[in-house]
């Protein structure tokens, strides 16, 4: 184990304190470089793996920084004491996708088990299966999207189809620990009830799986993306509403499953 400190990942951010991404407090992990770019995505700094500039209010910023799982851990054991008081809390990788950086991932996760804190993963589950199964052993909650069911949908808004995305979630749902699905709410993307629908049914049909995560959009961090020179393509596009959002929470609770509003 003692090696694994050693090993090195790209991250841009370690947010503390967060009541959200697992259960309990989390200290939230933040990796750079993710297969997929989703035109909503709130943190678009994180899918290039390269480092980047960003400039908020006329002064520019660097994002990404290489550090060693030794560094990381530096930062989670200050926040143990508040896992504690908090009953359970822990550790999230974020991202990006930590599945981008596996040895990273897995390092980093194994060393947090070892010392015998919690840990959580949001991911899209878009890599080998394999790089999966080398980190699930470490791993207590996955915290999947699963944006669509159609194909080539799917494609238009996030640049991948999900074909092995949707087989990856059938193997995950019967080998992780625990496995909750949760879906990004997006006009004119994925907020008809029939859509809804169709992700609630796949999801209760997945072993192991009782919990479905709605997340409404939002435009939190739609700036960045003139800070990074990129266009916004959801500027248009509005907050779905309370009415639409407690139509589509009773859809996923009618498959069976339940239903939380946000992660």
């Amino acid at each position: 184990m003692k090696e694994l400190l050693n090993v090195k990942g790209r991250i841009f951010n370690i947010q503390r304190f967060s009541i959200h991404d697992g259960p309990g407090v989390r200290t939230i992990v933040f990796l750079k470089g993710c297969p997929l770019r989703c035109k909503w995505c709130c943190n678009p700094e994180s899918q290039d793996y390269r480092f980047e500039t960003i400039t908020t209010a006329g002064i520019p910023k660097n994002v990404g920084k290489d550090v060693t799982v030794a560094e990381v851990m530096e930062e989670i054991e200050r926040d143990r004491v508040y896992y504690r008081r908090s009953g359970f809390g822990g550790v999230t990788l974020s991202g990006g996708e930590c599945l981008f950086q596996p040895e990273f991932s897995s390092a980093l996760l194994a060393i947090c088990k070892e010392r015998g804190i919690s840990t959580a993963i949001e991911t899209t589950a878009l890599a080998d299966i394999e790089i999966i199964r080398r980190i699930l052993p470490f791993v207590d909650t996955v915290l999947m999207d699963i944006k669509h069911i159609n194909e080539e949908k799917h494609k238009q808004f996030t640049g991948k189809d999900n074909s092995l995305i949707l087989e990856n979630a059938k193997i995950i749902s019967r080998e992780a620990k625990e496995l909750i699905i949760r879906t990004p709410v997006i006009p004119t993307f994925n907020d008809e009830e029939s859509e809804i629908e169709a992700i609630a049914k796949f999801a209760h049909s997945l072993e192991n799986v009782k919990e479905m995560h709605l997340l409404p959009y939002h435009r939190i961090g739609s700036d960045k993306y003139a800070g990074l020179g990129r266009k916004y393509e959801m500027a248009h596009i509005s907050t779905p509403s309370k009415e639409q959002i407690a139509k589509l929470f009773k859809i996923v609770e009618n498959q069976g499953l339940k239903c939380q509003i946000g992660g």
